[in-house]
């Protein structure tokens, strides 16, 4: 049964691939088409010309740096969350990252770009005008940024697509099946991301309509991911053994050594989000340092007062909950509002964590007490700090005299979490229903590197007679009784 689902899938995204095909098989490139009209229009060449959107170059290249440093994230994510996890369970959780990156990148191409930003149908999703890259070329579209290419718009916008799949994965970490972990990654990237994405930062989408802001991903992003997190979180159920069974990081340096990626990675993020090289992008630069600093100073003071001691762990989760909660707010509020901002999230995303085993729900990695708590603070504090002395295109807040804005707001986190919640709930049973979601008892005792992948991350060795030179690997997947505690 979970290969013929598998090789369904293939088969699906191939059909897929040849029946869009023939429709733009006669579609001339936007380049080519360029070309064509130019050679076509010999007596008006230079009218032609001043009409044609052009690309600033110094825009083109801060956005391609920022679309890579926002790939980056994704890396970085998978060194944050594999270190959290114990050292069976450490390939399998990176492994969730990388190869995102790759499905989410081959979705993007076949209809996921066209879904989020095509031609708005009613306020909710995007027609398939952009299917296959179709009409993404060299041009800029001026519908959402007429000094950069349309097509590098598109790839920056995918780094936002990938990590956002990424993030659910902290959720569910030590517990879910491969197989269905890419099903529904397929369905949810889909039916989920590709319309919240439009209804925030699409042409004619609801909530852009409406008035709400979200700078960089607050909703889109951080609340979807973080809601999704904690509904599979709870359908799937504890791991075995929490409560019990010691279950500390394994590899505290790869996660901070994430966490300093991330960080480094979201100045791509935020600051590319003014979508070129200018003030803008300059004010999102400070406020996100500003912010992340800010967050990770409150979150270990708030540990030392209450455990005694302030954590590396608490330092990198702190720093990452700043990160959240500005994302948002990045291009809309001062510096000063950005470091009330990351003292308040560091504080409520760290008690959002504590409270996580009184609520009896088990999100492995804190997707949704760092996420989805930071999203949410930051959305609100939008609406509360935002100002047009920093963007004439925004609004002014709660602190600079007007409700409006935090009403929008409100009402962006609300469908924002009911569209996660409800979506995420239906797509869990589909795809329970074709591949056992959970792995087994066995499978969760000799952890999922090993019977997912087939391979350890840290696969055990003897140094025999005769030094180094004499080294022997042995793996600890030969007996299927070893559990693997610390």
């Amino acid at each position: 049964m979970k290969r013929i689902a598998l090789f369904a899938i293939l088969m699906l995204l191939a059909v897929t691939c040849l029946g869009l095909a023939p429709a733009f098989a006669d579609e001339v490139a936007p380049a080519a088409a360029a070309a064509t009209d130019v050679a076509a229009t010999t007596e008006a060449p230079a009218a032609a010309a001043a009409e044609a959107p052009k690309a600033d170059t110094g825009d083109t290249a801060f956005i391609i740096i920022s679309a890579a440093l926002v790939m980056l994230m994704t890396p970085g994510l998978a060194l944050f969350y594999g270190g959290m996890v114990r050292k069976k369970n450490v390939l399998s959780t990176m492994m969730h990252s990388f190869i995102i990156i790759c499905l989410v990148s081959v979705i993007w191409v076949l209809y996921g770009y066209s879904l989020a930003f095509g031609t708005d149908i009613n306020g909710m999703i995007g027609s398939l005008d952009f299917a296959l890259f179709n009409n993404v070329g060299p041009d800029p579209n001026p519908d959402y940024s007429a000094t950069i290419p349309h097509s590098i718009f598109s790839m920056f916008q995918l780094m936002f697509a990938i990590i956002t799949a990424a993030l659910i994965s902290g959720a569910f970490a030590e517990r879910m099946r491969f197989s269905a972990f890419l099903l529904f990654t397929v369905i949810w990237i889909s039916v989920i991301y590709f319309p919240l994405a439009h209804w925030v930062w699409g042409v004619g989408g609801w909530l852009r309509d409406l008035g709400a802001l979200d700078f960089a991903g607050g909703t889109v992003v951080h609340i979807s991911s973080g809601v999704s997190g904690l509904v599979l979180a709870i359908l799937l159920g504890k791991r075995r053994g929490l409560g019990t069974t010691p279950m500390p990081p394994h590899q505290l340096p790869m996660t901070v050594l994430g966490a300093g990626l991330l960080w480094f990675g979201w100045f791509g993020f935020n600051a590319g989000s003014a979508l070129g090289a200018n003030g803008l992008a300059g004010s999102a630069f400070v406020t996100t340092n500003t912010a992340a600093a800010a967050a990770a100073l409150s979150w270990i003071f708030a540990e030392w007062i209450r455990q005694g001691k302030p954590t590396v762990l608490g330092a990198a989760s702190g720093a990452v909950a700043g990160l959240v909660a500005i994302t948002p707010a990045a291009g809309f509020v001062t510096a000063g509002s950005a470091l009330v901002i990351g003292l308040l999230s560091g504080v409520i995303c760290y008690f959002a964590v504590v409270l996580k085993p009184r609520l009896g729900y088990d999100d492995a990695l804190d997707a949704f007490g760092i996420h989805g708590v930071g999203g949410t603070f930051g959305a609100i504090a939008t609406g509360i700090f935002a100002t047009t002395t920093v963007n004439s295109a925004g609004a002014d807040g709660l602190l600079y005299g007007s409700s409006e804005l935090l009403v929008k707001q409100l009402i962006a986190v609300g469908a924002s979490y009911a569209f996660a919640a409800i979506g995420t709930f239906i797509i869990y049973m589909i795809v329970n229903a074709v591949f056992k979601a959970r792995v087994t008892v066995e499978d969760e005792e000799t952890g999922l590197d090993i019977t997912q992948h087939g391979e350890e991350g840290y696969p055990d060795f003897a140094v025999q007679a005769g030094g180094l030179s004499g080294i022997s690997y042995a793996s600890s997947s030969a007996s299927s009784t070893v559990v693997h505690s610390h």
